[in-house]
């Protein structure tokens, strides 16, 4: 809900309230954001308010009126610069005179009964209609400029999403060197900053700084929002930990280059504010237009980091994610690439098909390599044409033979990139991202298509099209491979090439937009080098993203650890690969690469048709296993436990009537037989089965060990070895107990693990990277 008690702001969810309020000078001081307080009128926050009487030395007074007013010493729900702020500003602007100092002040305020929408960027949304909306609107009489705050509340997430808007008022244009859409200032610095860095086949590592002083900032210039930097951010004191204490999240509905900074004053003050990056970025504004800022989203919970992620999963979920494909079951998939990068023919990819078919895969998706002369990364970007050499009866003729034997046909475009050896550049070299008659920095020999030309927006538009009704597709993998290097727009004026990077990111929501629009049925996967854009912005056309390229489980355990803060696990598209691993040579055991994978969106990228009977077989009961728990797992609530050597996950449905959990182990620790796994989420009073899946190990794990038990001696590797392993493996322990929750949530005391010894049919086989996957459920369910 939204209430105004003389010019007091109270922004309230199911448990918070963020509260603001217009001073006499006609600025808005920021009084609090967190747990839900009581307000009722004006007074009720009085107590919240600073209390000034003479201005703190060297600072500047902002007026004669009010001479105990400083801005650089107050908590501001906007700042600009010029007045005496020298903290971060939300805005900065060049007006004609060259000056830019800005002074935004209260104009007037409207509530609406509606989630508003931007125009040129995606937003939030709200199907049942309880949204409401405040805008406040702040002039700048000096210069003729309207600044508009808007504060949309989605109640029952605990989530507040904020955008500004600049509209040009004057006669003259105007230069926009900044606009953040979020910005807020706390009365002290005890905070710690968590962000998410990484690279490529490393994305979502977690890092956490304290914020002392100075100024701290994360941010993506690489024109997407970047696998260096998520959008997606926390703030949280420094004993806040998974379940317990209060924290903030803050992300960005944007792909493109973002910003996210706490700066410290000299007065301890922490100011946190984000939104597109100001670096390179500049836009003219021409008299009577408008330029809006992309959605910010903030969410606060006093229960830990579970707690803020609840939130934002919820938030994604209901009110970002669109379509179709919103709350449907997805395909488990097999993709071709990495079992046969770019050489394959219609007969090696339907050999593939047909094994995927025979353990249960329900999606075949062929990968790079099917339109031009494709046979390597240097070529034919651009040119979407099928190679008949390739595929002789087209991609129409292969989906027909996929879907023939039961399975789904989906397949891999990049549509935003076009190789310097295609037709599509010979034709217009004039179209991509690149400065005239300059040596171009080419990343994977590919060039950026312009997008802030409208041609080329179109020519996208129809070129997709033509591929995606050109056979049965039921699924597109929307890849874009490389990042930004000069800057440059041969469809922009001179002056103008700083709104490059913002444009491209405009014309590209407007080709997905139009895209899944015709294609509604389509289930589209964005992927940019992994997960070089994984944001919000995609997630408002695509519900799920290629999370990484790198599949090694021992990652992806972190790294998806790394995404669940911020995104729900149904949003990251994960695969069980081969070992060696193809990005960082580790071996895993198949159970861990399927534990870690089923709980995001379940893929396999292997080549089925080379792997051994044992591991079909174990293929195939992985995915009946999945099968029967997808539900949970692709819709159920997420929660975190253990986040270091030891991983903890548990997904559990809706109604709380059934889990599923991982245990997962990085490095064993010698002699160290006891471990546990403390499920989350389940109802204290309700009594569940808990269960294991039982599994059988290969003698050739053991080594050598087996002549402590071999009536005649087994040379290791040897024939006799393989001969043995053939028919006879050993017994792993079995979990099954019954108990309420509330007392499985203190924590299941497993069997004692091998340590060295002894082994027999109780003993936990647990050697590095090891896991295992719980199922609960309520005891009455069937």
């Amino acid at each position: 809900m939204i209430y105004e008690y003389d010019h007091t702001f109270v922004l309230e969810t199911a448990n918070t309230s963020y509260i603001f309020a217009v001073l006499p000078s006609g600025h808005l001081e920021h009084l609090y954001y967190g747990k839900r307080i009581h307000v009722d009128c004006r007074e009720d926050v009085f107590s919240l308010m600073e209390k000034r009487k003479f201005s703190p030395g060297n600072t500047i007074v902002y007026d004669n009126q009010n001479p105990g007013f400083t801005l650089e010493d107050f908590r501001l729900e906007m700042s600009s610069e010029g007045k005496g702020d020298l903290r971060e500003p939300l805005i900065e602007m060049t007006h004609q005179d060259g000056s830019r100092t800005c002074d935004f002040l209260y104009d007037y305020h409207e509530i609406l009964d509606e989630k508003a929408v931007l125009n040129t960027l995606p937003s939030s949304y709200d199907e049942s209609s309880r949204t409401k909306t405040l805008k406040v609107h702040l002039k700048d009489a000096d210069y003729e400029q309207e600044l508009i705050l808007c504060y949309s509340v989605f109640e029952e997430t605990d989530v507040i999403v904020k955008s500004t808007i600049v509209m040009n008022r004057s006669q003259e244009e105007v230069r926009l060197n900044r606009l953040l859409s979020n910005q807020i200032d706390f009365e002290s610095n005890d905070y710690v900053f968590t962000t998410f860095h990484g690279a490529w086949a490393r994305e979502m590592k977690k890092y956490r700084v304290r914020t002392d002083a100075g100024t701290i900032s994360c941010s993506s210039y690489t024109g997407t929002s970047s696998n260096r930097a998520n959008p997606f951010v926390m703030l949280s004191k420094e004993n806040t930990d998974e379940d317990y204490g209060p924290c903030y999240g803050f992300n960005l509905i944007y792909s493109g280059n973002h910003y996210e900074v706490c700066d410290v004053n000299s007065f301890h003050k922490l100011r946190f504010l984000n939104g597109i990056n100001p670096r390179g970025f500049g836009f003219v504004i021409k008299p009577g237009d408008s330029f809006e800022s992309p959605e910010a989203v903030m969410t606060f919970s006093d229960s830990g980091f579970n707690g803020l992620s609840q939130n934002m999963h919820s938030f994604v979920r209901n009110h970002v994610v669109r379509g179709k494909w919103k709350n449907r079951i997805r395909p488990i998939l097999l993709n071709s690439w990495e079992a046969s990068y770019f050489k394959f023919n219609e007969s090696k990819l339907m050999k593939l098909a047909k094994a995927g078919k025979d353990v249960g895969i329900e999606l075949f998706v062929m990968d790079d390599g099917w339109f031009g002369n494709r046979d390597n990364d240097t070529c034919s970007l651009g040119d979407w044409e099928v190679n008949t050499k390739k595929l002789p009866n087209g991609v129409a003729g292969l989906a027909q033979k996929i879907n023939d034997l039961g399975m789904d046909f989906g397949i891999w475009v990049e549509p935003e990139m076009v190789n310097v050896d295609s037709d599509l550049y010979r034709a217009h070299p004039d179209w991509t991202i690149s400065i005239p008659g300059k040596p171009h920095s080419e990343g994977r020999t590919q060039r950026i298509l312009d997008l802030c030309n409208p041609d080329v927006v179109e020519y996208i538009i129809s070129a997709m099209e033509k591929v995606f009704s050109s056979a049965n597709i039921s699924y597109v993998k929307w890849d874009m491979n490389r990042i930004f290097s000069d800057y440059y727009s041969t469809y922009l004026d001179a002056d103008r090439q700083t709104e490059v990077a913002h444009r491209y990111v405009m014309g590209l929501y407007r080709i997905m937009r139009t895209l899944t629009d015709k294609f509604p049925e389509i289930l589209f996967e964005g992927c940019s080098a992994g997960g070089n854009r994984f944001d919000l912005g995609i997630l408002s056309y695509f519900p799920q993203i290629w999370a990484s390229d790198d599949t090694d489980a021992v990652y992806r355990v972190n790294g998806q650890t790394g995404y669940s803060y911020g995104y729900p696990m149904n949003t990251i598209g994960s695969h069980v690969s081969a070992c060696p691993n193809h990005q960082t040579l580790r071996m895993t055991p198949l159970t861990t690469r399927f534990g870690v994978a089923a709980f995001g969106m379940l893929g396999y990228e292997c080549n089925l048709c080379d792997a051994s009977a044992d591991d079909l077989k174990e293929i195939k009961e992985q995915i009946e296993i999945y099968k029967e728990w997808r539900d949970v797992l692709q819709l159920g609530k997420f929660y975190r436990g253990r986040c270091n050597q030891i991983h903890e996950w548990t997904c559990v449905s809706e109604d709380q009537s059934k889990a599923v959990g991982l245990l997962m182990k990085e490095l064993i620790e010698p002699n160290m037989q006891f471990e546990q796994y403390a499920p989350k989420g389940l109802k204290p009073d309700v009594k569940y089965t808990f269960n294991n899946r039982p599994l059988r190990y290969n003698i050739k794990g053991f080594g050598d060990l087996i002549n402590t038990a071999a009536p005649i001696h087994v040379k290791p590797d040897s024939l006799l070895h393989h001969v043995v392993a053939k028919f006879v493996t050993m017994p792993g322990e079995t979990e099954s107990y019954e108990a309420y929750g509330d007392t499985l949530m203190q924590g299941v005391k497993l069997h004692a693990a091998y340590a060295g010894t002894g082994y027999d049919e109780d003993t936990r086989y647990f050697s590095d990277f090891s896991s295992r996957i719980f199922f609960m459920k309520e005891k009455d369910i069937q």
